[in-house]
């Protein structure tokens, strides 16, 4: 498999001699070790040496030795500094907690905290509804994770889990203006995960079940769906499923064909794959075919209306193939069908690489940076805690899709996931959604659909 596009990224920091043909060397001896250059940055220009920084991308560390090396051996230049800036990046975490009031003098201290604030408790007390009006409560998502199924990485455990917890919670807050709390659970017990989740939910308007592996996501969603009186997601079943399903309406109308009468297989059936066969019952009316490791994940696609399969017939037959098996190349260039429309969508590594499934034949290709859940699961959690809804439901799920494949330019597959014009999009059609389902707590007003500031609540 070419993982060409899957690659670490590094920092060289390099001193040139201002000798005509010193960047030329430099840049020739990377890339015949390999290497590609990404951006190039002058730090310092001086009247006997440049200061830049390259940006290389390379397959492993000793790809990157080998590289120094190399570049060692050309006498005009000197590498100073080798820099992760991902590590950089992730130095004391990506997330804090922020007063929204500065507190400036002792007159404000009195109405944020004493005597102040106990009126407010009062209210709340008499009342306790007002908690979604003056408290962060309403505005509130805890991302719950036991650290079972991080990324493609696997049981790695919450805390090696956190970043990732820290990333979702960081991009709640910039688009969507969500407050999401990382929540990391040292049991992997179901009942253990529960009840503390029940324990902690009055601090939130919404709970993220966030790669908790299956098939234990399955009974601790239902449960805390059925024990709640607030929205759950686990957004490696609803998030992934929802925007599939936009991919897959934009990428029928790429190709010429109609979804309702493709026939579909997915390859993998973990908490991904099964709500994908999931939503695409729902939203076709037809069956997919589905194969996996385990007979047992296997007979869940079957209860769920699925058709068990096998990967041959999947890879032969199919018009659409939707892998999530975590297997990375398990899809080889011979194996792929003229025409085929594949999603290899497992990370950081995909069943067979976008360019060279097309390569070989498909007529429309991506991988998982491209169908990516944050498409989904901002403004699905903003539209939904704005109209207070009490859970989340198919229709409210399908409400986004509509909106992500809606709000898809002209000949593009999906949006940017940084637009806030798709989030916004999906938002007002989850609240609508939510409106029309009769989950909805709080009633919205046309005032509402026509604002296009997510950030702060319209009413504030």
């Amino acid at each position: 498999m070419d993982n060409a596009n899957y690659k670490i990224a590094r920092t060289l920091r390099c001193k040139n001699a201002n000798v005509p043909g010193t960047l030329g060397k430099l840049t020739t001896t990377i890339g015949r070790v390999g290497v590609d250059i990404g951006n190039v940055t002058t730090v310092h220009l001086g009247q006997h040496y440049t200061v830049r920084d390259v940006e290389v991308l390379l397959d492993s560390e000793k790809h990157l030795k080998h590289l120094i090396d190399e570049v060692s051996k050309i006498k005009e230049v000197i590498v100073l500094e080798v820099r992760d800036e991902v590590l950089d990046l992730h130095k004391n975490g990506k997330i804090k907690m922020v007063s929204t009031v500065p507190i400036t003098s002792v007159d404000v201290l009195r109405r944020v905290y004493t005597p102040g604030v106990a009126e407010v408790c009062n209210l709340i007390l008499d009342r306790p509804s007002n908690k979604d009006t003056y408290t962060s409560i309403a505005y509130s998502v805890a991302i719950v994770t036991d650290g079972t199924a991080i990324l493609g990485l696997g049981n790695i455990g919450p805390l090696a889990g956190m970043p990732v917890m820290e990333g979702k919670a960081a991009l709640l807050q910039q688009l969507v203006g969500i407050s999401g709390i990382p929540i990391l659970l040292d049991t992997t017990d179901p009942d253990k995960i529960v009840e503390t989740v029940k324990c902690i939910a009055p601090t939130f308007g919404g709970i993220h079940l966030e790669d908790i592996a299956s098939p234990r996501c399955f009974l601790i969603q239902d449960r805390l769906e059925n024990e709640l009186n607030i929205p759950v997601m686990h957004d490696d079943q609803q998030g992934t499923a929802v925007v599939v399903l936009a991919a897959l309406i934009n990428a029928c109308k790429l190709t010429n064909r109609t979804l309702q009468e493709a026939k579909i297989g997915n390859i993998g059936l973990g908490a991904a794959g099964l709500s994908i066969g999931k939503f695409l019952l729902r939203y076709t009316g037809n069956p997919t075919l589905g194969v996996a490791k385990t007979e047992a994940t296997v007979r869940r696609h079957v209860e769920q209306g699925g058709i068990p399969s096998s990967f041959d017939e999947i890879m032969k037959t199919a018009d659409i193939v939707i892998a999530t098996s975590g297997v990375k190349g398990l899809i080889q260039p011979g194996m792929v069908k003229k025409g085929q429309i594949i999603f290899a969508l497992s990370n950081p590594y995909p069943e067979i690489a976008p360019e060279l499934a097309r390569a070989s034949g498909a007529a429309l290709a991506v991988d998982g940076r491209t169908v990516n859940n944050l498409l989904g699961y901002p403004g699905i959690w903003r539209g939904a805690l704005d109209a207070l809804a009490n859970k989340l439901t198919y229709e409210i799920y399908k409400a986004a899709a509509l909106a992500i494949a809606g709000a898809t330019t002209e000949g593009e597959l999906i949006p940017n996931p940084l637009d806030p014009k798709a989030h916004l999009a999906v938002t007002h059609g989850v609240a609508r959604a939510a409106m029309n389902s009769g989950v909805a707590q709080r009633p919205l007003d046309d005032d509402y659909f026509e604002n296009t500031n997510i950030k702060v609540p319209p009413w504030v």
